[in-house]
């Protein structure tokens, strides 16, 4: 299964990368597995804005071939 996933903002220079193509083996995925995969088994962060294929969605979604992943950190303004 093939995902590409990307990185917004802060969680961008958290990662040190805007994009990741990621190759998993099996039929699906959560998004939290595959965020503990590329992060080496951290958390997601709290308040992490979770996209799949521009759809907002939590960490439990589960993700198929193809499908874009995006993750936002909390947006704040004033």
């Amino acid at each position: 299964m093939n995902i590409s996933i990307r990185y917004f903002a802060s969680l961008r220079d958290r990662m040190g990368r805007a994009d990741d193509a990621l190759e998993l083996d099996g039929d699906s995925a959560t998004v939290s597995e595959v965020w503990a995969k590329v992060t080496d088994g951290q958390s997601i962060p709290d308040s992490t804005l979770i996209s799949v294929n521009m759809e907002y969605t939590d960490a439990d979604a589960v993700l198929k071939d193809g499908d874009e992943l995006a993750f936002f950190p909390p947006v704040t303004g004033g």
